[in-house]
């Protein structure tokens, strides 16, 4: 069964870094957009960053642009998210997910928990 995990959250002072992974087993990715999301408490989940399986070519959110970057391994079957110069706005749970494929998400993690403090 296709499933995604995420991993590598955690407590971060304001300014630090975290790396996040979302490792996929069960099937092949290779062919899937990846994208990540985030939900804070209390609001809805919300786009952060997707990687384009063809050609490898990025999107981010405006208020991550800059701060984060998206890259995936595809001889590990996984996707990253690499985020600098955190702030106490991301602090969220972030998911991973494949898609977008005609606008739909198909696979979901479970999402890890990242907070900043300040």
């Amino acid at each position: 069964q296709a499933q995604l995990v995420e991993s590598g959250g955690g407590l971060v002072q304001a300014g630090g870094s975290l790396t996040l992974s979302c490792a996929a087993s069960g099937r092949t990715f290779r062919y899937y957009d990846m994208s990540w999301f985030r939900q804070a408490p209390g609001k809805e989940r919300a786009f952060v960053a997707v990687i384009r399986w063809s050609g490898g070519s990025t999107e981010y959110a405006d208020s991550v642009k800059g701060r984060f970057t998206i890259y995936r391994d595809f001889a590990k079957n996984t996707a990253y998210l690499q985020m600098n110069n955190l702030k106490p706005g991301d602090t969220a749970v972030y998911y991973c997910a494949t898609g977008p494929v005609d606008g739909q998400y198909r696979y979901w993690g479970q999402g890890t928990q990242v907070t900043v403090s300040s």
